[in-house]
């Protein structure tokens, strides 16, 4: 095997190996030590390993890995995002008894989420989807609280229900294929001549789909991302929801197209757009507003998604990764930045906001910043029909949601003493930071086409000026909301649902009533004697 192989099995075996090693007490109590280096080697691997490159294990393994432009940007992202959050978490939980049990969940929800951007068959794309799926509950459960434990049972029941939709999907891709366990690419290029392809696709949009959170299969995600530590908060909303992500790019088949899908996953799309945009404006706690402005973003790629499902435009594969990374390092130094804050005061609190301020606004599309590069990079896309106008308006309400994001960041933060965070928490947050501005300015040229000097003009400043001032403008209307309407509970669809509870079981014992009635012997007789008399005078008229 090359070294290029090696290099892509070392990204995906070394931290499963680390789990592995936990069976040990001794290495297990010092587990947590070594989270930080667990993605080092898939980073390496995202730098080095050429475009194209694959490394293969034959039975009884039957394993592919391969890495092409949209796996390297997101390896890349997210195995940076995991190394600086382990540093974080190894300094925030050192005292923690339960620690090393929160790192056995990392090491194998890490293993997962970073295997999925470079397998290349079907049988261990679905493990490993099934792993970063299942473990990530570990993460969330782990404070032991009743709203964890609330948002862990909420999360895993939805989780096995995607597990269930995505198998179906893989075996009806899979079945007319000779091999028992093909290769992705060679699956989806049969799938359009596939008299299943409806089918298959809608049951892989729907898997996928709550994955990534999209409505109405978000109500996981607002209770999630809240309830679990800061540095587990940082890859759930940064990493582990790009498995719909890198799962909707690996199976749709964008070369042939769908614009029947395509046209779903647009309006799907924008409906989590702007209802992120809008329960999140109504949130009291900082790291629920996150967690809506990732769902509303999340609704943003499946935009873009689409339109290349319609269009069919293989090209939107790369640009996908390339918004969804900047997403990934943004909201990964935003929830980071949130514990930052917590133990920040004086001079060093307004140096943080201020730092806090220019990533949160990025996300609406500042100008210079990776969010605005992504905007600037996806905009030929959307044309300049209603589509691309849609597409402004969400850019506008991403930033009034940030704006509200930083107006409770000041008020819970008015109160702190002087003071400075630990170190080793202060750094993976600066780093973060950094590649957030770092990684988009690198990767912009050969994903777009365009230089960057570009991006400095007066026309492409404006392009992302505008709706950032119309968003501003519209939090003046609306930052007041929801003290005089009151929030929206946390999961919004699922509280409703719970709150129906009662009368849907007196509706049930009314039925239950009714059923019970009319198996009573003369009630039952009547009803069959006049079914007989009605039946019989329609049988005379017929004759």
């Amino acid at each position: 095997m090359s070294s290029a192989g090696l290099l892509l099995a070392a990204a995906l075996f070394f931290p499963l190996v680390l789990a592995i090693c936990c069976l040990s007490a001794r290495f297990r109590a010092r587990v947590l030590a070594v989270v930080v280096i667990a993605p080092l080697p898939a980073l390496a691997a995202a730098v080095l390993v050429p475009e194209g490159r694959f490394a293969f294990f034959p039975a009884p393994f039957r394993l592919t890995l391969v890495l092409d432009q949209p796996g390297a940007i997101l390896l890349g992202g997210a195995a940076l995002l995991w190394s600086a959050a382990g540093a974080y978490a190894a300094s925030l939980m050192a005292r923690d008894p339960a620690a090393p049990r929160f790192a056995i969940w990392w090491l194998l929800t890490l293993t997962g989420s970073l295997g999925l951007f470079i397998v290349g068959d079907v049988v261990n794309f679905y493990l490993l989807f099934t792993l970063a799926s299942l473990a990530a509950y570990g993460l969330i459960v782990h404070e032991q609280s009743a709203s964890a434990h609330r948002a862990g049972v909420i999360y895993v029941g939805l989780a096995l229900l995607g597990e269930a939709f995505l198998l179906i999907a893989l075996v009806m891709l899979s079945a007319m294929h000779p091999d028992a366990n093909p290769q992705i690419r060679s699956v989806v290029a049969e799938l359009p001549a596939s008299p299943m392809r409806d089918g298959t696709l809608a049951l892989f949009i729907i898997g996928f789909a709550l994955k990534m959170g999209l409505v109405p299969l978000h109500v996981w995600l607002p209770l999630a991302h809240p309830a679990a530590p800061t540095p587990a908060s940082a890859v759930l909303s940064g990493v582990v929801v790009k498995a719909g992500v890198i799962g909707l790019i690996r199976f749709l088949p964008f070369e042939a197209g769908a614009p029947l899908w395509g046209s779903v996953l647009i309006g799907v799309g924008l409906v989590t757009a702007y209802s992120g945009v809008i329960v999140g404006i109504t949130q009291p706690r900082a790291k629920t507003v996150l967690a809506y402005s990732t769902m509303s973003q999340m609704g943003l790629l499946a935009v873009l998604l689409g339109v290349g499902l319609d269009t069919a435009d293989p090209a939107v594969t790369n640009l996908t990764a390339y918004y969804a990374v900047h997403h990934m390092l943004v909201k990964g130094a935003l929830f980071l930045g949130v514990g930052i804050l917590a133990t920040t005061g004086g001079r060093r609190l307004r140096l943080a906001l201020l730092l806090t301020a220019v990533l949160a606004l990025s996300l609406g599309g500042m100008p210079l910043t990776s969010g605005a590069l992504a905007k600037l990079a996806t905009k030929p896309l959307f044309g300049y029909g209603w589509l691309a106008g849609a597409m402004t308006l969400a850019g506008a309400g991403s930033t009034a949601l940030m704006l509200h994001f930083l107006l409770i960041l000041r008020r819970d933060t008015a109160g702190n003493t002087a003071g400075s965070p630990a170190l080793w928490q202060l750094l993976p947050w600066l780093v973060v930071a950094a590649a957030a501005f770092l990684i988009p300015w690198s990767l912009y040229p050969a994903v777009s086409g365009e230089t960057v000097s570009g991006l400095l003009h007066p026309e492409a400043l404006w392009k992302v000026t505008w709706p950032m001032l119309l968003g501003a403008v519209a939090m003046l209307f609306v930052h007041r909301l929801p003290q005089r309407l009151g929030a929206i509970p946390e999961g919004d669809i699922i509280v409703l649902a719970q709150a129906a509870q009662p009368v849907a079981r007196r509706f049930s014992d009314r039925i239950g009533g009714i059923d019970a009635h009319f198996r009573r012997w003369p009630v039952a007789g009547f009803v069959l004697i006049a079914l007989a008399i009605l039946l019989g005078g329609v049988l005379m008229l017929q004759a």
